[in-house]
C-alpha cells in the first residue's frame, strides 16, 4: 500500500516506520512545511519521497495528518476535496471534536476516520520516530458510523499493524477523557516548571538537585508550545473543567498544610493511592 504522511515528525514518522517493518505500507510520500523534517525523514528511510500535497494524495490509498491539531483541522476539508470513494482519510491528533465539526457537511466526510493513537513524548521531530512506540498501546476511533465500513476497516488494519489495542467513542467523549489523563497533565507540567523557575533562580541547583521524581514530573514542560497551544484552544472547555478541578484539589493541600491537619493530608494522599490500583491493572 503507498500512503501520505502529512507531519513527518514524532508521531507521523513513527507510524510510518512501524507500517513499513510489518509489511503493511510499501511506499510513503512526505508532506511537509519543514523542509529540514523532510529532508531528515528521507535520509533515515522514514519516506520514500518528499512531494507536495496533491501529487501525493492522488497516489495513496491512505492519507495520515499527523500535524497540530489547528493545522490539521484546516487542511482536512481540503484533502477530502483530492480523494475518490477508494482512499482513506486518517488523522492523529489529540482532539477531535473540532476536527470532526470542520467536515461533517462536507460530501467525502464518509472517507475520513478520526484516529489517536495514545502515546506521545517530549520529543519532536523525524529524529524522535521510534518505529516500536505504538506497541501495546491504546489507538481511539471515534464516530466510527460515520466513516464507510472500507475506510473504517483500512484504518482498523493501520491500528493493528500498529500493535495497538482499539477503543471506539465518541468525538465529544474522546475531548472529555483526553482532558482528564493528558491535557490536565501537561499543563500541570508546564506549571511546576514555571514554579521552580520563578522560586530556584540558580540553574546549577535545579541540574545539581533533580531527583527521577521531579524529573518525570517535569518532562512534558519540554513538549512544544506549537503542538500543545492548538489542543488546549480546541478542548478549551473540558480543560477548564478539568483545571478547576485540580486547582480545588491543591488548595485542600493547601489548606491542610495551612492548618497543620495533617490527618486530612494524610487522607488526601491515601485517596490519589487508589490510581495505583486502576494503573497497575
Amino acid at each position: 500500500m503507498k500512503i501520505t504522511i502529512i507531519g513527518v515528525g514524532l508521531i507521523g514518522g513513527s507510524m510510518a516506520l512501524k507500517l513499513k517493518s510489518a509489511g503493511l505500507v510499501s511506499y510513503v510520500f512526505g508532506v511537509d512545511q519543514n523542509e529540514n523534517h523532510l529532508a531528515e525523514a528521507k535520509n533515515l528511510g522514514i519516506i520514500d519521497e518528499i512531494s507536495s500535497l496533491e501529487n501525493a494524495v492522488s497516489q495513496s490509498e491512505l492519507i495520515i495528518i499527523a500535524i497540530p491539531v489547528d493545522a490539521a483541522r484546516k487542511i482536512l476539508p481540503n484533502i477530502l476535496d483530492l480523494v475518490n470513494e477508494t482512499q482513506t482519510v486518517m488523522d492523529a491528533g489529540s482532539t477531535k471534536a473540532g476536527i470532526v465539526d470542520a467536515i461533517k457537511k462536507h460530501p467525502q466526510r464518509n472517507r475520513f476516520v478520526a484516529f489517536h493513537p495514545m502515546w506521545g513524548t517530549e520529543n519532536s521531530g523525524p529524529k524522535s520516530a521510534i518505529s516500536e512506540s505504538f506497541s501495546g498501546r491504546a489507538a481511539v476511533i471515534c464516530d466510527r458510523e460515520n466513516s464507510a465500513p472500507d475506510a473504517l476497516k483500512t484504518v482498523e488494519n493501520v491500528a493493528e499493524n500498529l500493535d495497538m489495542h482499539l477503543i471506539y467513542m465518541s468525538s465529544e467523549d474522546h475531548d472529555l477523557h483526553t482532558a482528564y489523563i493528558s491535557h490536565i497533565s501537561h499543563i500541570t507540567s508546564y506549571a511546576l516548571a514555571n514554579t521552580v523557575l520563578e522560586k530556584e533562580r540558580e540553574e546549577d541547583t535545579i541540574f545539581q538537585l533533580a531527583s527521577s521524581g521531579f524529573s518525570s514530573t517535569v518532562r512534558l514542560a519540554k513538549s512544544h508550545p506549537e503542538m500543545w497551544v492548538p489542543i488546549f484552544k480546541q478542548n478549551k472547555e473540558n480543560v477548564l473543567d478539568v483545571l478547576n478541578e485540580h486547582i480545588s484539589q491543591l488548595r485542600k493541600f493547601k489548606s491542610a498544610l495551612e492548618k497543620e491537619n495533617y490527618e486530612l493530608l494524610e487522607e488526601l494522599i491515601r485517596n490519589a493511592n487508589k490510581i495505583r490500583g486502576i494503573l497497575d491493572k
